[in-house]
């Protein structure tokens, strides 16, 4: 496997480097472990000062880290420029949070004193995907840093420069080389990594498949593993919500990342008597999105990352329509190969079709028709994914309700959903499990390791033998 920059809206290969060796790879993972205890050791207020060092370099660089996303995986230039800032805003989240986070918790027992300390694991390797090569890596590594561990970053092979350019923030910033590094290693030496006793914990975002694969490579070495994998996430507007706002919202929920996103709204689920309005606004905003470079900051959307991606996101709009989907909005690929890929809607979506059942991975809407909110419950749950969901209502306090009721990691009430520093982010089912962001975040990597210290003895109650 070669980790190659291509550039998906020209198609030109801007760079390529040669994977690691296993020698390599096993050098780097020795030198993490030796930066380990290092690291541990280091006064949590430096730690935090590493972090907020790290969140000025990801604003002053976000200009540089936009342009490679663009280059890389075709992300417009204003949506490059708020990952970096998201970044860095994370950073200093764990920076301002983190010691109370780790704070020891006192628990009364018969003990003389009795608590739980949070310790760090050691080298907690990340897989990490391409759709947002900045913001997954931070949002593992600023907790897992804050907590006293290292990190070992494996990209996805089309994002290289982005995973250098991070690379090159944290030492900047002042982290220990070692204590965090870029791995160019092919899927066979993720295995191998972690089988090796110097891995401490592994967390993956991904595909469902490569969710099982790293799960049952972690299954057997008995290391802990985090995952957020797929989503299709519904989008529930009941028939009294406010439709300008809800249509709104839905496009941007969709055309986040030109579709690319697993907490991206894919499942819209409408209420019969307002479906048509709800469409025809959806369909306006949606059109009225310009496709173009995405070094230009007129673009509202790029391409998809990757060829293959949109031939497949293809197929699966051809296979639903065969099957009985109806196409509102005709978008989709101009000819095979071609990495633009035009929004889609697509009503009539059943039982059968592979827009039902499956995560579309691209910017195609999909418009299922409920009777009432118990039947858009019944469809939003109606699924093998959990990772997020809206509910639009006016009656706020009737939309938590229905959230309660969904089957996923989070629910937005009126709002898009999005992950966030302050809030646990993970999913349900075949989502994943484990969490990622808020103190449940940084507790994943720990060790929460529970101190009994013995009363002290009482003057006069010592017997002689």
């Amino acid at each position: 496997m070669a980790f190659e920059s291509v550039n998906p809206y020209s198609g030109r290969r801007l760079h390529r480097f040669v994977a690691f060796s296993w020698v390599k790879a096993e050098r780097i993972l020795g030198q993490a472990r030796r930066a380990a205890s290092g690291w541990a050791a280091t006064p949590l207020p430096d730690r935090a000062a590493v972090l907020r060092r790290a969140a000025a370099l990801l604003r002053e660089r976000q200009d540089e880290l936009a342009r490679l996303l663009a280059l890389e995986m075709g992300k417009p230039l204003r949506d490059g420029r708020a990952e970096a800032q998201k970044c860095a805003a994370c950073c200093e989240y764990y920076a301002d949070h983190g010691a109370a986070f780790l704070a020891d918790e006192a628990v009364p027992t018969d003990a003389g004193r009795s608590y739980v300390r949070h310790a760090p694991l050691g080298v907690v390797l990340a897989v990490m995907p391409w759709n947002f090569p900045f913001w997954q890596a931070v949002r593992f590594a600023a907790p897992a840093l804050i907590a006293g561990n290292v990190a070992l970053l494996k990209p996805a092979p089309n994002v290289p420069q982005c995973a250098l350019a991070l690379e090159r923030i944290w030492h900047d910033a002042g982290l220990p080389p070692a204590a965090f590094r870029t791995l160019f290693i092919e899927v066979d030496l993720v295995e191998k990594l972690i089988a090796d006793h110097r891995v401490a914990a592994v967390t993956l975002t991904g595909s469902e498949a490569a969710g099982a694969a790293v799960a049952a490579a972690a299954g057997r070495a008995l290391k802990k593993t985090v995952l957020e994998l797929g989503g299709s996430d519904p989008f529930i507007v009941l028939a009294d919500a406010d439709l300008t706002l809800a249509a709104r919202t839905a496009a941007q929920a969709r055309m986040l990342n030109s579709g690319q996103s697993c907490i991206a709204a894919k499942r819209f689920i409408v209420e019969r008597p307002v479906q048509a309005e709800f469409v025809r606004l959806l369909k306006g905003h949606l059109q009225a999105l310009r496709y173009g470079d995405p070094l230009a900051e007129t673009t509202d959307y790029g391409p998809l990352a990757r060829p293959d991606l949109a031939d497949k996101l293809s197929a699966q709009v051809a296979d639903s329509v065969a099957r009985g989907a109806r196409v509102a909005l005709a978008g989709g690929q101009p000819q095979p190969g071609a990495t633009r890929f035009d929004p889609t809607i697509l009503t009539n979506v059943r039982r059968g079709q592979r827009a039902y059942a499956e995560e579309l991975f691209g910017p195609v809407a999909l418009v299922l028709t409920a009777r009432d909110a118990a039947h858009a419950v019944l469809l939003a749950n109606d699924s093998d994914f959990g990772l997020g969901a809206a509910v639009w209502t006016r009656d706020a306090a009737r939309g938590e309700a229905i959230g309660r009721q969904l089957e996923c990691g989070a629910v937005f009430v009126n709002g898009l959903v999005k992950s966030m520093s302050e809030l646990p982010f993970g999913g349900v089912k075949r989502s994943g499990y484990g969490r990622e962001l808020g103190r449940a975040g940084i507790l994943e990597f720990v060790n929460q390791q529970a101190v009994w210290v013995a009363p002290a003895a009482r003057p006069g109650l010592a017997r002689a033998e």
